[in-house]
């Protein structure tokens, strides 16, 4: 039996279902990842085999292909929040983050470390809060 994992967009407009498992977990520092999520990586999984399901209007997901590239975003036109797409019609890409099922798989690999941020070093040393200091 396939697993399911379901997720949503930041301001919930768009709800997606992904049936099947993960077969990779990225985290891509590339400057494309780095600037289309604002962060010093894209952090996606990736699935050969689930299909992509939308619980919702699928009118308010914008696809965007970076001309000249293998580059691909999918954002809700609302919250601009990534969502996932299928990439060349077999392959699921799900942004990690816009899943709201829990899943357990650890990242495979860092990929274009040629790319990362000098300050993306050692991250796992810096103090830990709950929430945001006081």
């Amino acid at each position: 039996m396939s697993q399911s994992y379901f997720g949503s967009c930041l301001c919930g407009t768009n709800k997606f279902e992904v049936i099947g498992d993960f077969n990779s977990f990225y985290l891509c520092h590339c400057s494309y990842c780095q600037k289309d999520t604002g962060s010093f990586h894209g952090a996606n999984l990736f699935s050969m085999d689930a299909q992509l399901k939308w619980h919702s209007a699928f009118d308010c997901v914008k696809i965007f292909n970076l001309p000249d590239t293998r580059h691909t975003k999918a954002f809700c036109t609302e919250c601009g929040s990534a969502l996932p797409y299928t990439m060349n019609e077999t392959v699921v890409v799900t942004p990690a983050g816009a899943l709201d099922s829990k899943f357990d798989m650890k990242p495979n690999a860092h990929l274009f470390c040629k790319s990362r941020n000098q300050w993306d070093n050692n991250l796992e040393l810096l103090p830990k809060f709950d929430t945001f200091p006081e």
